[in-house]
């Protein structure tokens, strides 16, 4: 018999992948997967206030056995009411204010969308229908300060950010309801995920975007501003979040209820990434460092840096600080071995093919776009 299945965040990139996902799953299309005798029937929930876009949604919309719910995480009536109509099978969380840098000046609300809203949905379950398997998305900001590396689920959570505070503040709370109401709610810590849906406001998606919009330029000839950065020293552990949805799944369809890290298990940094984002375009630049002598020792001074053309020097890349953060955790990089072998998950795209893919994708609509 088919499964209903509840899912938060449909418009943005995570929740977008989870039910393409799900509808490849319902026609066979899915490697690994057998189609359902019944197919699985896919609530959608977009907030009622917002005007959704619905750019992301476009390959599953029309699907027969999908619909789009209205619902809103900062409300309980919405969040139970909606439980209580459908009695979900499995509720999957992927709606959060997920922007890190945001997060300083927006803290409360922040707050209660990642974590009250989580509170709310486990409440509901609770109450209405508690057969129910939820999700929790979690972040790799929950562990904040690196005491060692690679990070596990055992690592200490010191988040340094009101966002990575909100996300740690919704991991405890899926334990204690599992653990005191006998729930099957898991939350999985997600390393930096990224992708074609991803958001512009995004330091991975401003670049490739950025790096789009510079090769169309050049292809016609025409001036172009850089890409404004800010601090590019900071490494990340990126993976593609397609990958991250089939991870997902098999959390959710464990013998019993576990959390995971879902990560690539390395790390790049941001300036990494710029550079192979500009060679994947076929754009050749280099780095132009400036230093100044404190106390007889060269300083390079990263406000400074930027990344040029290397025969004309023309800039594509500049730093302005008021992109750095208040706090910034230096280094991710996760250990996701645990979901690996216990649950044979196993990413399909490794960085290169990551920022590859995604550099395509905004050329080839960066020329499609009329000047």
């Amino acid at each position: 018999m088919g499964k209903k299945i509840l899912i938060t965040g449909v418009t943005g990139q995570d929740g977008a992948n989870m039910c393409e996902f799900l509808t490849r799953i319902n026609s066979g299309e899915e490697e690994g997967h057998d189609a359902p005798e019944e197919p699985h029937s896919i609530f959608g929930m977009i907030r009622r206030t917002a005007t959704p876009n619905f750019k992301n949604c476009e390959l599953f919309k029309r699907d027969k056995n999908f619909q789009f719910v209205e619902g809103d995480l900062t409300d309980s009536v919405s969040i139970t009411g909606l439980v209580k109509e459908i009695k979900p099978d499995y509720f999957i969380n992927f709606a959060a204010n997920s922007f890190v840098g945001v997060s300083w000046k927006m803290p409360e609300h922040v707050f209660d969308t990642n974590a009250m809203g989580v509170l709310r949905c486990l409440e509901a379950i609770k109450e209405h229908a508690p057969d129910c398997r939820f999700y929790s998305a979690g972040s790799s900001e929950e562990f904040g300060d690196v005491d060692y590396v690679p990070q596990d689920m055992k690592h200490p959570i010191k988040p340094r950010s009101p966002y990575g505070a909100s996300k740690a503040a919704a991991r405890h709370l899926v334990k204690v309801y599992r653990e005191s109401y006998n729930l099957y709610a898991v939350h999985g810590t997600l390393f930096n995920h990224e992708g074609t849906k991803r958001g512009e406001e995004f330091v991975t998606r401003k670049i490739t975007k950025g790096v789009a919009r510079i090769y169309k330029s050049i292809k016609d000839k025409r001036k172009f501003e850089p890409i404004e950065l800010g601090n590019l020293s900071p490494r990340r552990d990126w993976s593609d979040s397609e990958d991250f949805v089939k991870g997902v799944w098999l959390m959710l369809n464990q013998s019993e209820p576990k959390d995971y890290v879902l990560s690539s298990n390395e790390t790049h940094s941001i300036e990494e990434f710029v550079e192979k984002a500009f060679t994947k375009a076929g754009i050749l630049g280099e780095w132009s460092h400036v230093e100044e002598s404190i106390d007889g020792h060269y300083v390079r001074i990263p406000q400074q840096t930027k990344y040029v053309d290397r025969t004309t020097k023309e800039n594509y890349v500049t730093i302005n600080e008021k992109f750095y953060r208040p706090a910034e955790v230096n280094l991710l990089l996760g250990d996701s071995t645990p979901i690996r072998e216990e649950l044979g998950w196993k990413p399909n795209n490794s960085f290169d093919r990551l920022v590859e893919k995604m550099v395509k994708h905004d050329i080839d609509e960066e020329m499609q776009r009329k000047n």
